[in-house]
């Protein structure tokens, strides 16, 4: 007996993460939801918060083309 039917057969993204299985018990596995959909509450909210955290730092270039993060007010301990 084939996979005749619609439903035994596997879509292309189904063959490729069995063909894959190696490497992504290597690198982990590949994220299958969906990318399209509407920020819940508690997703703005922390995506929020993220951003106020990010502006708490900036970045220094050394002279020799490496960066490195340090506080902008090294005073304010409020996120470490």
């Amino acid at each position: 007996m084939g996979k005749d039917s619609a439903a035994g057969r596997e879509n292309a993204s189904q063959r490729f993460m069995r063909a894959t299985g190696k490497l992504r018990a290597i690198f982990g596995p590949a994220n299958r939801s969906s990318l399209v959909h509407d920020m819940t509450e508690e997703n703005k909210r922390l995506l929020a918060q993220r951003e106020v955290e990010t502006q708490q730092w900036e970045t220094l270039r050394r002279p020799d083309g490496s960066t490195y993060v340090v506080p902008k007010n090294p005073e304010d301990q409020s996120l470490r």
